[in-house]
């Protein structure tokens, strides 16, 4: 089974040298793949809302940070995880991905999900509501965006006339993951997805598994060459707690995981110890 890093984006700071220095460090362990997260902006409580980050956690660009890390690594993969799809121009998301998979030499995946902030949303100006069914349609344009030389789309949300992007990236087309758990966004993902990446537990991920898989051979797909990823969300640095959680997601089949901390690790020998024990611990 793989092992995926997280970009410590809230602990990391903003010295270039350490974010080299961190990146540099992951893929020497031997790490499959580096993860960026994604919020735009910040957001402060407001009324009964309590946002999971606030305006007090900092955010590096998603699209910039894998582009840096790129150029500071050789071989390791690299993934958003995940990007607020809907709530960007799907145009300049094709591009951005593009570049991205150029500068890399074809590391990258595409993980896209639909958020939880509305606030963000507002902010952004982009529609709430019909993020899910956007989302489904930004996918299947940005699949023709990465593949065809020019394209002419109409659908609810996009209207393109003989239009491209160039240059094409690597990957034709990038690979493209979901993250989110609701029965709405595991539908989508058996129908368009490439893999599934949530936040889940084990015991949680069990059943929406099984609904996973009942969906894609329905639509007729082939569960053998689907991706999945399994998140281990941790509040604690324990390792039983990681090693349980890792072995659980290898027992349902994932091809990979990612230790997915919420405390705050804020050195860069904590971040990289950390990965160390959490290497040691799924390998073993």
């Amino acid at each position: 089974m793989l092992l995926n890093a997280l970009f410590p984006t809230r602990d990391i700071g903003t010295d270039p040298a350490k974010i080299r220095d961190w990146a540099q460090a992951v893929e020497g362990l031997g790490y499959h793949c580096i993860e960026v997260a994604d919020h735009v902006f910040g957001a402060a409580a407001r009324g009964d809302w309590k946002p999971l980050y606030s305006e007090k956690d900092p955010f590096h660009e998603t699209f910039t940070t894998m582009a840096f890390i790129a150029a500071v690594t050789k071989t390791i993969k690299l993934c958003s995880g995940v990007l607020i799809l809907p709530q960007r121009q799907t145009g300049v998301v094709a591009k951005q991905a593009a570049e991205v998979d150029i500068l890399s030499g074809g590391r990258l995946r595409l993980g896209v999900g639909v958020g939880w902030n509305h606030v963000e949303y507002e902010a952004l100006d982009s529609e709430w509501k019909t993020r899910g069914a956007r989302q489904a349609e930004q996918i299947a344009v940005m699949r023709k965006l990465w593949t065809e030389d020019l394209v002419t789309f109409e659908g609810r949300f996009h209207k393109y006339q003989d239009v491209n992007i160039l240059p094409l990236p690597h990957q034709r087309p990038i690979p493209v993951w979901f993250g989110g758990s609701s029965d709405a966004v595991i539908k989508r993902c058996a129908r368009i997805g490439d893999g599934w990446m949530p936040i889940l537990s084990p015991a949680d991920a069990e059943p929406k598994l099984a609904q996973l898989r009942g969906h894609l051979q329905a639509f007729g797909r082939n569960p053998a060459a689907f991706g999945l990823e399994g998140w281990l969300r941790m509040t604690e640095p324990d390792p039983e707690l990681w090693a349980r959680a890792a072995e659980g997601w290898k027992r349902l089949g994932a091809q990979m995981v990612m230790l997915y901390p919420m405390y705050r690790m804020p050195t860069f020998d904590q971040q990289i110890e950390t990965l160390r024990r959490f290497k040691d611990i799924a390998a073993s």
